[in-house]
């Protein structure tokens, strides 16, 4: 459904609602039974702006419903591994949970679109496609195959290129390094001689410690500096041309959420959006004082070179095409959200780019 005409029409229920309210207590009372449901997190409460979104996301919920909607918020691992959240809401172990959908490029790469895909949107852009370009209905369109509505709910902005052993400079040092790095970004490093690797978070660390890997990304400075990665691998590159803006979702059990009364289907997706914004906005608070404090601990920043991204954005292209060639449903998005990414980076280049280059000019010569 439309999110505009959605919205409009749950306010003007609700308004209609509370007028009755005077006349008819008792039956408005019927129309907002106490509910509880699970939401399990793919993520561990350490990483607590990433985790946070989902407890976000339920307190606006409980808030908006007088306490009758309640939203439990497990951790990863507490009821189902993390990257079995999905699995376990579209079979309804729970009700709902909170997770990167490109974790399951494996059963379709079409998952993909719903965080990041290489080379693709920034998170403005990307909420901008969501909720007014068809993105998020064609996306419920693709979930509802796996008995699941979801909402965009947190993002972290562009992530970081991740942390490496050693210095990566041409294309040709990319051949043989084991990298942690899944999903569609991996398969494109694979194309280039890199050996992607799956490990859970909390298994990184000491992998980059012994050598069993040779790098890692994970999201950017604020949690970066809690896993410690600088420790061990004290190259940081930029930018993580894979994730221009990794999206989070909250994902519903289709058989739970169409139960529910209209109001809180309408409270679920405002609240919703209410936590993709808010995590954003803590990232953007927390990230400049953790990159002084990971540089002022021995991190080396390192862009990665034009030579590298220019090779990184052709073999992606070379992906997309054969996935096209082969996957009708992964087709469709990428039809859409790429037809919007070209005219969307034409008008970013203008104003925007201007701008925070110029401003960012004067943070170089000391001048805010």
């Amino acid at each position: 459904m439309d999110r505009r005409s959605f919205l409009k029409k749950a306010a003007v229920g609700s308004g209609a609602a509370a007028a009755a309210g005077t006349l008819a207590a008792p039956a408005l009372a019927q129309e907002s039974p106490k509910i509880t449901w699970r939401l399990t997190s793919s993520f561990p409460k350490s990483l607590d702006t990433i985790y946070g979104a989902a407890e976000t996301m339920a307190d606006f919920v409980r808030g908006m419903t007088d306490g009758k909607f309640n939203i439990q918020v497990f951790a990863g691992g507490e009821i189902v591994p993390g990257l079995q959240a999905m699995d376990a809401v579209s079979n309804g172990t729970v009700e709902a949970c909170h997770t990167a959908s490109y974790y399951y490029w494996g059963k379709d790469p079409t998952f993909a679109f719903g965080t990041a895909v290489p080379f693709g949107l920034n998170m403005r852009m990307q909420n901008a496609w969501f909720y007014y370009g068809g993105g998020n209905d064609l996306l419920n369109e693709f979930y509802g195959t796996y008995n699941l509505t979801a909402f965009p709910c947190g993002n972290t902005g562009a992530q970081m290129g991740g942390w490496f052993r050693k210095e990566i400079t041409t294309v040709a040092d990319l051949k043989g390094v084991k990298m942690r790095i899944g999903g569609f970004g991996g398969k494109v490093l694979e194309r280039l001689g890199g050996v992607p690797q799956q490990i859970a978070g909390g298994d990184i660390y000491p992998a980059l410690e012994k050598g069993t890997i040779d790098a890692t990304e994970w999201v950017g400075p604020y949690d970066d500096e809690k896993l410690g990665f600088y420790k061990v691998a004290p190259y940081y590159y930029y930018p993580g041309w894979w994730e221009g803006g990794a999206c989070l979702h909250a994902m519903f059990n289709n058989d739970a959420y169409n139960a529910l009364p209209e109001a809180y289907r309408v409270a679920l997706q405002a609240a919703c959006e209410a936590a993709n914004q808010d995590m954003m906005a803590s990232y953007d608070w927390k990230n400049p004082a953790a990159l002084n404090s990971l540089m002022a601990n021995g991190a080396q920043l390192r862009p990665f070179s034009q030579e590298i991204l220019d090779a990184c954005f052709q073999a992606a292209s070379e992906v997309y095409a054969e996935i096209n060639a082969t996957n009708a449903a992964f087709k469709k998005v990428y039809d859409s959200q790429m037809a919007f990414r070209k005219d969307a980076y034409l008008w970013m280049q203008l104003s925007e780019y201007n701008f925070d280059t110029f401003m960012m000019i004067q943070q170089r010569k000391g001048a805010l």
